[in-house]
Protein backbone atom coordinates (compact mmCIF):
# COMPACT_ATOMS: atom_id res chain seq x y z
CA UNK A 1 0.00 0.00 0.00
CA UNK A 2 2.87 2.66 0.97
CA UNK A 3 4.74 1.69 -2.50
CA UNK A 4 1.61 2.40 -4.08
CA UNK A 5 0.75 5.55 -2.44
CA UNK A 6 4.54 6.65 -3.21
CA UNK A 7 4.29 5.76 -6.54
CA UNK A 8 0.74 7.83 -7.44
CA UNK A 9 3.22 10.76 -5.75
CA UNK A 10 6.31 9.80 -7.98
CA UNK A 11 3.28 9.88 -11.50
CA UNK A 12 1.54 13.01 -10.41
CA UNK A 13 4.94 14.92 -9.97
CA UNK A 14 6.18 13.39 -13.19
CA UNK A 15 3.05 14.50 -15.32
CA UNK A 16 3.17 17.92 -13.89
CA UNK A 17 6.74 17.95 -14.94
CA UNK A 18 5.83 16.85 -18.13
CA UNK A 19 3.42 19.41 -18.94
CA UNK A 20 5.73 22.31 -17.92
CA UNK A 21 8.58 20.94 -19.77
CA UNK A 22 7.29 21.78 -23.27
CA UNK A 23 7.25 25.56 -23.05
CA UNK A 24 9.54 26.11 -20.37
CA UNK A 25 12.68 27.90 -20.22
CA UNK A 26 15.64 25.69 -18.81
CA UNK A 27 15.60 28.11 -15.65
CA UNK A 28 11.97 27.93 -15.28
CA UNK A 29 12.59 24.46 -16.17
CA UNK A 30 15.16 23.94 -13.09
CA UNK A 31 13.02 25.88 -10.33
CA UNK A 32 9.86 23.53 -10.97
CA UNK A 33 12.34 20.40 -10.58
CA UNK A 34 13.57 21.71 -7.54
CA UNK A 35 10.07 22.53 -5.96
CA UNK A 36 8.13 19.30 -7.13
CA UNK A 37 11.29 17.40 -6.00
CA UNK A 38 11.20 18.69 -2.76
CA UNK A 39 7.42 18.36 -2.00
CA UNK A 40 7.74 14.95 -3.22
CA UNK A 41 10.41 14.29 -0.62
CA UNK A 42 8.67 15.77 2.28
CA UNK A 43 5.34 13.88 1.31
CA UNK A 44 7.74 10.37 0.83
CA UNK A 45 9.33 11.31 4.41
CA UNK A 46 5.54 11.67 5.74
CA UNK A 47 4.62 8.60 4.65
CA UNK A 48 7.82 7.03 6.22
CA UNK A 49 7.05 8.38 9.27
CA UNK A 50 3.53 6.92 8.79
CA UNK A 51 5.02 3.50 8.65
CA UNK A 52 7.26 3.68 11.31
CA UNK A 53 10.20 4.48 9.33
CA UNK A 54 11.99 7.40 10.74
CA UNK A 55 14.99 6.73 9.69
CA UNK A 56 14.13 6.42 6.44
CA UNK A 57 11.84 9.98 7.04
CA UNK A 58 14.22 12.33 8.30
CA UNK A 59 17.07 12.15 5.52
CA UNK A 60 14.45 12.20 3.37
CA UNK A 61 12.54 15.35 5.08
CA UNK A 62 15.88 17.07 5.52
CA UNK A 63 16.46 16.96 1.83
CA UNK A 64 13.15 18.36 0.48
CA UNK A 65 13.16 20.77 2.80
CA UNK A 66 16.33 22.11 1.31
CA UNK A 67 15.58 21.95 -2.28
CA UNK A 68 12.19 24.12 -1.29
CA UNK A 69 15.08 26.39 0.46
CA UNK A 70 17.47 26.15 -2.32
CA UNK A 71 14.71 27.25 -4.90
CA UNK A 72 13.20 30.75 -2.53
CA UNK A 73 16.97 31.34 -2.32
CA UNK A 74 17.53 31.59 -6.16
CA UNK A 75 13.80 33.14 -6.52
CA UNK A 76 14.80 36.32 -3.83
CA UNK A 77 18.55 36.09 -5.44
CA UNK A 78 16.61 37.09 -8.82
CA UNK A 79 18.17 33.47 -10.30
CA UNK A 80 14.28 32.91 -11.30
CA UNK A 81 11.97 35.70 -11.57
CA UNK A 82 10.24 35.30 -14.94
CA UNK A 83 8.03 38.81 -14.61
CA UNK A 84 11.29 40.55 -13.70
CA UNK A 85 12.02 41.84 -17.36
CA UNK A 86 8.16 41.81 -17.98
CA UNK A 87 7.07 44.38 -20.78
CA UNK A 88 10.97 45.63 -20.51
CA UNK A 89 12.30 47.14 -23.43
CA UNK A 90 15.30 49.28 -24.19
CA UNK A 91 15.83 52.02 -26.72
CA UNK A 92 18.62 53.34 -28.68
CA UNK A 93 18.12 56.43 -30.94
CA UNK A 94 20.81 57.30 -33.76
CA UNK A 95 20.67 60.26 -36.47
CA UNK A 96 18.98 57.71 -38.85
CA UNK A 97 16.85 54.64 -36.48
CA UNK A 98 15.94 54.33 -33.44
CA UNK A 99 15.87 50.81 -32.49
CA UNK A 100 14.14 48.51 -29.53
CA UNK A 101 14.53 45.61 -27.93
CA UNK A 102 12.96 43.42 -26.23
CA UNK A 103 14.52 42.11 -22.62
CA UNK A 104 12.19 38.83 -22.43
CA UNK A 105 12.47 38.07 -26.25
CA UNK A 106 15.34 39.93 -27.29
CA UNK A 107 13.81 40.48 -30.36
CA UNK A 108 14.44 44.35 -32.41
CA UNK A 109 12.43 46.37 -33.86
CA UNK A 110 13.05 49.66 -35.62
CA UNK A 111 11.83 52.93 -37.47
CA UNK A 112 13.97 54.75 -39.78
CA UNK A 113 14.51 58.77 -38.36
CA UNK A 114 15.98 59.97 -41.90
CA UNK A 115 16.17 59.36 -45.37
CA UNK A 116 13.99 57.97 -48.02
CA UNK A 117 12.22 55.62 -45.93
CA UNK A 118 11.54 57.86 -43.01
CA UNK A 119 8.98 57.07 -40.77
CA UNK A 120 8.85 53.72 -41.62
CA UNK A 121 9.44 50.52 -39.52
CA UNK A 122 12.15 48.41 -40.29
CA UNK A 123 10.13 44.95 -40.07
CA UNK A 124 8.04 46.12 -43.01
CA UNK A 125 10.47 46.75 -45.36
CA UNK A 126 11.85 44.29 -47.72
CA UNK A 127 15.05 42.71 -48.43
CA UNK A 128 16.00 45.14 -51.03
CA UNK A 129 14.21 48.11 -49.01
CA UNK A 130 16.68 47.16 -45.95
CA UNK A 131 19.61 46.70 -48.50
CA UNK A 132 19.09 50.56 -50.18
CA UNK A 133 18.71 51.55 -46.24
CA UNK A 134 22.10 50.54 -44.75
CA UNK A 135 23.55 51.77 -48.15
CA UNK A 136 22.05 54.99 -47.17
CA UNK A 137 23.72 54.77 -43.53
CA UNK A 138 27.02 54.69 -44.69
CA UNK A 139 27.37 58.12 -43.97
CA UNK A 140 26.82 57.81 -40.02
CA UNK A 141 28.79 54.62 -38.13
CA UNK A 142 26.31 54.43 -35.57
CA UNK A 143 23.35 53.95 -37.73
CA UNK A 144 24.87 51.51 -39.84
CA UNK A 145 26.22 49.87 -36.88
CA UNK A 146 22.27 49.78 -35.21
CA UNK A 147 21.09 48.51 -38.48
CA UNK A 148 23.47 45.79 -38.91
CA UNK A 149 22.62 44.72 -35.40
CA UNK A 150 19.06 44.65 -36.61
CA UNK A 151 20.06 42.29 -39.91
CA UNK A 152 22.09 39.92 -37.89
CA UNK A 153 19.07 38.84 -36.20
CA UNK A 154 16.94 38.77 -39.53
CA UNK A 155 18.52 38.00 -42.82
CA UNK A 156 21.11 35.23 -42.40
CA UNK A 157 23.98 35.88 -44.80
CA UNK A 158 23.31 39.77 -45.80
CA UNK A 159 26.54 40.85 -45.55
CA UNK A 160 27.84 38.34 -48.14
CA UNK A 161 24.50 39.41 -50.37
CA UNK A 162 24.82 43.32 -49.45
CA UNK A 163 28.23 43.55 -49.86
CA UNK A 164 28.50 41.83 -53.20
CA UNK A 165 26.29 44.16 -54.79
CA UNK A 166 28.84 46.92 -54.37
CA UNK A 167 26.90 48.70 -51.63
CA UNK A 168 29.50 48.82 -49.18
CA UNK A 169 29.90 52.04 -47.30
CA UNK A 170 32.85 54.80 -47.05
CA UNK A 171 33.17 56.94 -44.00
CA UNK A 172 31.97 57.83 -41.28
CA UNK A 173 30.02 60.58 -38.77
CA UNK A 174 32.01 61.81 -35.68
CA UNK A 175 30.88 60.33 -32.34
CA UNK A 176 27.22 62.40 -31.27
CA UNK A 177 29.44 63.08 -27.72
CA UNK A 178 28.91 61.56 -24.51
CA UNK A 179 25.81 59.60 -23.17
CA UNK A 180 23.17 61.30 -21.71
CA UNK A 181 21.44 59.85 -18.19
CA UNK A 182 18.13 60.24 -20.02
CA UNK A 183 19.72 58.29 -23.00
CA UNK A 184 21.37 55.67 -20.83
CA UNK A 185 18.10 55.10 -19.02
CA UNK A 186 16.38 54.63 -22.52
CA UNK A 187 18.98 51.79 -23.40
CA UNK A 188 18.61 49.84 -20.10
CA UNK A 189 14.64 49.99 -20.11
CA UNK A 190 14.23 51.72 -16.74
CA UNK A 191 13.13 54.49 -15.15
CA UNK A 192 14.86 57.71 -13.97
CA UNK A 193 14.22 55.74 -10.18
CA UNK A 194 16.23 53.13 -10.81
CA UNK A 195 18.67 52.39 -7.86
CA UNK A 196 22.38 51.15 -8.81
CA UNK A 197 21.29 46.99 -8.15
CA UNK A 198 18.20 47.82 -10.30
CA UNK A 199 20.79 49.09 -13.19
CA UNK A 200 23.06 46.17 -12.72
CA UNK A 201 20.32 43.85 -13.13
CA UNK A 202 19.26 45.41 -16.48
CA UNK A 203 22.73 45.22 -17.50
CA UNK A 204 23.57 41.67 -17.08
CA UNK A 205 20.01 40.94 -18.45
CA UNK A 206 20.85 42.35 -21.46
CA UNK A 207 24.45 41.84 -21.96
CA UNK A 208 23.01 37.78 -22.32
CA UNK A 209 20.77 38.87 -25.17
CA UNK A 210 23.56 40.95 -27.20
CA UNK A 211 27.00 40.27 -26.07
CA UNK A 212 29.01 39.17 -29.05
CA UNK A 213 29.87 35.85 -27.62
CA UNK A 214 26.40 34.85 -27.97
CA UNK A 215 26.33 35.72 -31.36
CA UNK A 216 24.67 39.47 -30.53
CA UNK A 217 25.93 42.99 -31.64
CA UNK A 218 29.20 44.63 -30.10
CA UNK A 219 27.94 47.96 -30.73
CA UNK A 220 24.94 47.39 -28.68
CA UNK A 221 27.16 45.65 -26.26
CA UNK A 222 29.17 48.86 -26.08
CA UNK A 223 26.26 51.09 -25.78
CA UNK A 224 24.75 49.01 -22.70
CA UNK A 225 28.31 48.72 -20.83
CA UNK A 226 28.32 52.92 -21.57
CA UNK A 227 24.60 53.62 -20.32
CA UNK A 228 25.58 51.17 -17.19
CA UNK A 229 28.84 53.41 -16.57
CA UNK A 230 27.20 56.95 -17.06
CA UNK A 231 24.07 55.96 -14.60
CA UNK A 232 26.41 54.30 -12.05
CA UNK A 233 29.00 57.73 -12.30
CA UNK A 234 25.87 59.92 -11.19
CA UNK A 235 24.78 57.64 -8.63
Amino acid sequence: MIYLLVGSLILAALILMGRSFVNANPAILAQQIRIFGGIALILLAVVFSISGRVVLALPAFFAGVALLMNAGMRRLSGGYNPRKSSGQRSRVRTAMVEMELDHDSGDMAGTVLAGRFQGRSLDDLGDEDLQAFWQETSQDDQSRKLVEAYLDRRLAGWREHFQANGTEGQGSAPSSGPMTDEEAYQILGLSPDAGDAEIRAAHRRLMMRVHPDQGGSGFLAAKINEAKDTLLRRH
